[in-house]
């Protein structure tokens, strides 16, 4: 086992943490885990929609060479890999389970809750049991309108203090690109996009934004992570991976539907209810198309993470038979 993960493994003895037995003996043995996040599940996508999606997202993990460790807190217990039951449940609960982001954990823990895992409580989680690579949808940013609401995700601030790649189809179109890019900026997050000089913008590849690194391949992606790592900076990085043009929404019409969603949420929906009225009442206004995207992106991302996880764990394996020949 790596040193880091043995490390991480050793801390999250303690009740607190469950570490599922597939995902424990993936750690062990250095092979590739990608985490994924619980708040998609609960709060993304309804009922039976969020179900299959999330099952095939695991399987199209599992496809591409790495072990899926979907995390999330059942009776104030953190579950780092899910059963299938447990998947199960979340998926038919969907709301009445707690969006839980850093600033909630230790309250659904310490009331014995169940709670579905934001960007930034997926992040901690990750990088406590020595998971470098992390694959959801989309990340939070700051909201239009910030300005005079300072409603910004604390996605932003873990990305700027938790060493974990995250793989996302970029911000959500919903929120202020422009200024989440310049607020990563103020974090001293690394922001590539692959493939592309355009930062993605959820839905749709394009968002008029040009990307602050671009890397080709998923193994620079796996060596812009140990970079990070060996470096030490101790902060996160995002890859923007576009959607296929092929999945992308139309994004005048999903430009319309979000400016007529905002306008309905103003003065009355706010802080962690915000993004899911957002998406739901966008995908009503597009007639579905929303859905279709977000259902794409996020496999898409799952194929892409899957793929830059296993080359990270190349990578080490390498390293780790250079030291033992010394």
């Amino acid at each position: 086992m790596a040193v880091s993960a043995q490390i991480a493994m050793e801390a999250c003895n303690g009740s607190a943490y469950q570490v599922s037995d597939p995902v424990k003996r993936a750690l062990e043995a250095g092979s590739p885990v990608v985490a994924l996040e619980s708040t998609i599940v609960c709060h993304g996508m309804p009922f039976p929609q969020n179900l299959k999606t999330a099952r095939e997202v695991e399987d199209i993990v599992r496809a591409n060479g790495a072990e899926p460790a979907t995390i999330a807190i059942i009776r104030g217990v953190v579950h780092v890999g899910l059963t299938g039951a447990e998947l199960e449940d979340l998926a038919r609960r969907g709301l009445s389970v707690k969006k839980t982001a850093r600033r909630d954990i230790a309250y659904v823990v310490s009331q014995k809750k169940d709670g579905a895992t934001t960007v930034s409580a997926t992040m901690f989680f990750a990088a406590k049991v020595g998971i470098p690579v992390f694959v959801t949808g989309g990340i939070g940013g700051v909201h239009r309108g910030a300005e005079s609401s300072m409603d910004i995700s604390s996605d932003l601030t873990e990305l700027g203090r938790t060493p974990v790649a995250v793989v996302c189809a970029g911000v959500k179109s919903i929120l202020d690109i422009p200024r989440t890019l310049e607020y990563l900026e103020t974090q001293g997050v690394t922001v590539a996009a692959l493939g592309t000089d355009e930062f993605p913008a959820f839905f749709t590849p394009h968002s008029g934004c040009k990307a602050p690194s671009r890397v080709n391949s998923e193994m620079e992606c796996a060596e812009l992570i140990d970079a990070n790592v060996r470096l030490g900076l101790g902060s996160g990085i995002v890859i923007g991976v576009p959607i296929p043009e092929s999945d992308a929404a139309a994004s005048e019409k999903v430009e319309a539907a979000i400016q007529r969603a905002l306008s309905e949420a103003s003065g009355k929906i706010s802080g962690a209810d915000s993004t899911p009225f957002l998406l739901k009442r966008v995908n009503e206004l597009s007639g579905g198309a929303s859905l279709q995207a977000n259902v794409a992106l996020v496999k898409n991302n799952a194929k892409i993470g899957a793929q830059i996880a296993w080359h990270l764990a190349t990578i080490h394996r390498a390293k780790t038979t250079q030291l033992s020949r010394l």
